[in-house]
């Protein structure tokens, strides 16, 4: 191969089709945003006084151009398979995407029969998330429970401390076979 024919292939190869120094147009890619914007139901959790109904933290959603939604699921009025439905509806009527289903949980404990429980619970949010379309499970693990008061855990910023007898690890471990259950 002579050097101009090798010199035309790899211009050629290039995208360039001439050797005249004219800088090709180069189309740029249609990007699409790399980030997309969800809201949790949490965020309208109401502590006191009348509750905030999904339909409605969908509603804002929509009028706030976001993407998606978190459904809280102790925010959920109903398991009951019809409301569910309506609440799929009325975000894709909506153009809201149901992003997540967040749960919480109790797997801190050595309580054998309580931590069954907990994953009875998870196993039970995951067919309801299939039910409604939901593609991710958030799950909060659990915490010591040495702190009844929800105020007073607030106060000491929501640490606790640990069961008497057992360590961090000891609740580190619970965890991580509540989730592998």
């Amino acid at each position: 191969m002579q050097r101009r024919d090798f010199l035309q292939s790899s211009l050629l190869a290039s995208g360039l089709t001439s050797i005249s120094g004219a800088n090709p147009i180069i189309a740029k890619p249609a990007l699409s945003p790399k980030i997309k914007l969800s809201v949790s139901s949490y965020s309208y959790w109401h502590f006191k006084g009348e509750q905030f109904p999904i339909e409605k933290v969908i509603d804002d959603a929509a009028a706030l151009g976001l993407e998606g939604i978190d459904i809280l699921h102790r925010q959920m009025k109903s398991e009951d398979n019809a409301y569910m439905q309506n609440i799929k509806k009325h975000a894709f009527l909506n153009g809201i995407a149901l992003t997540c289903l967040s749960i919480h949980q109790g797997f801190v404990t050595p309580d054998k029969a309580e931590l069954k429980k907990h994953v009875d619970h998870t196993i039970h949010c995951i067919e309801l998330a299939y039910k409604m379309g939901i593609p991710c499970l958030r799950l909060n693990t659990g915490r010591w429970n040495t702190i009844k008061s929800f105020d007073d855990l607030m106060k000491n910023r929501g640490i606790e401390p640990i069961l008497p007898g057992y360590t961090e690890a000891d609740g580190y471990k619970w965890c991580v076979d509540g989730i592998q259950q």
